[in-house]
């Protein structure tokens, strides 16, 4: 770990379709082996799949995300011998950073035909409050409340 210099946090650019920032990182964290072609063509394919059901795909994907976002997480900290798994509130970089890499996770774990339809499904079960990205959101506060009694463990 570097103790004399943090690292800058890029800029990275509006996507040309939506230009929205959000949606650049996520095709950058969906992107496989620098093909970030493929990755944008599963994403707007993705986005127009959705809106073939009549909605507004970049609302819907920004649901999707909030729904996805975690609040709390657990850490281990260890004391005294013992392990601790303490839960601690999470910045807003890492909540967008988990949920977006959750959806991609899940939209590959899915069982379809192309990855446009699996991602498509993904973000409008996301959007609707069902899905795996929901259930591993919802796991993950209830392994913190049922830490919460070590919350006073938290640096």
């Amino acid at each position: 770990m570097a103790r004399r210099h943090v690292a800058q946090k890029r800029q990275v650019l509006p996507d040309p379709v939506y230009k929205d920032e959000v949606v650049t990182r996520f095709v950058n964290c969906m992107m496989k082996d620098g093909k970030k072609a493929a990755a944008e063509k599963a994403f707007y394919g993705a986005m127009s799949e959705i809106e073939k059901q009549g909605v507004d795909p970049l609302e819907t994907f920004r649901v999707a995300l909030d729904n996805s976002k975690p609040m709390l997480e657990v850490k281990s900290r260890r004391v005294g011998g013992s392990n601790y798994q303490v839960p601690v509130e999470i910045r807003p970089e890492r909540r967008q950073a988990l949920a977006i890499r959750w959806l991609i996770e899940f939209s590959r774990k899915r069982s379809g035909r192309s990855m446009k339809e699996r991602l498509a499904g993904e973000i409008v079960d996301a959007a609707n409050k069902r899905g795996a990205t929901i259930k591993r959101r919802e796991d993950v506060h209830k392994m913190a409340e049922a830490n919460k009694a070590f919350a006073h463990y938290r640096w």
